[in-house]
């Protein structure tokens, strides 16, 4: 049996996601991450978390497609058995997203649709079906965004998913809190990934813009959230439920 323990990362295979998993692998936890379409990427990513010495697995997953979640967690189980020794795991970690920039007056319903199948509906059915699978006393990770906070026009769909998100995480703190399950919220600000078509990463009129705003003087970069996300999965933050935590270098305080 694997004595280390296992955390769950949707989105695990670039950006924010592949932070998170190299970093829980730095602390000695085993992660089972899961991709969408980039199976090359996520399955380099299994090689990396293995080269600290940790075991790991990569699954298909559409995050926004409720219906192929049980399908999902026979897979995960099956997975937690050959490849981790374990019947289990003890986090679960809400990555996976998408950007969506729309003016409020311009948005569709398709696009509404979307945003709200990944970011909202999507999470709240897959860690509803993954808490027969999660262990007692052990921790949700959500993401949200610090557009929940600083309001940036052509954001409204997906600030307001990400703030239902903020309210869940507060709700099933509550109500999972008798299982000894901790539930947070990291809020990052603006980071330069490939997220929303690379925007931050590649555009420097928007990198100058937001370096302008934020006190700590740069963009974030992936590796200064993962290394959170981790440490809310380590025994030091035991005490820590129902929180919010944005790490977002002080933008637009």
């Amino acid at each position: 049996m694997s004595s280390s323990k296992i955390a769950l990362v949707t989105g695990g295979s670039r950006g924010l996601g592949k932070s998170m998993a190299l970093n829980l692998a730095k602390k000695g936890i085993d992660v089972l991450l899961t991709y969408h379409t980039q199976q090359a990427e996520a399955e380099s990513v299994v090689a990396e978390i293995q080269a600290h010495g940790q075991r790991a697995a990569a699954l298909q997953l559409d995050a926004s497609k409720v219906t192929s979640f049980e399908a999902f967690f026979a897979q995960v189980g099956t997975t937690l058995t050959e490849i981790f020794g374990a019947e289990k795991f003890d986090f679960l970690i809400n990555n996976a997203g998408t950007g969506l920039y729309a003016p409020f007056a311009e948005t569709t319903e398709e696009q509404f649709d979307q945003a709200m199948n990944i970011h909202f509906k999507g999470p709240f059915f897959l860690t509803q079906q993954a808490l027969p699978l999660l262990r007692d006393g052990g921790r949700i990770i959500n993401i949200s965004s610090g557009l929940t906070r600083i309001i940036n026009p052509n954001s409204s769909a997906y600030a307001s998913m990400k703030a239902a998100m903020e309210v869940l995480t507060k709700y099933q703190a509550k109500e999972l809190g008798a299982r000894g399950i901790a539930v947070n919220i990291v809020a990052p600000g603006a980071i330069a990934t490939d997220f929303g078509g690379g925007r931050v990463r590649d555009n420097q009129e928007l990198q100058d813009y937001i370096v302008s705003l934020t006190a700590l003087g740069r963009v974030g970069l992936a590796d200064d959230i993962g290394p959170v996300v981790a440490f809310l999965c380590t025994d030091e933050a035991r005490w820590i439920t129902a929180q919010r935590l944005e790490v977002s270098g002080g933008q637009s305080i």
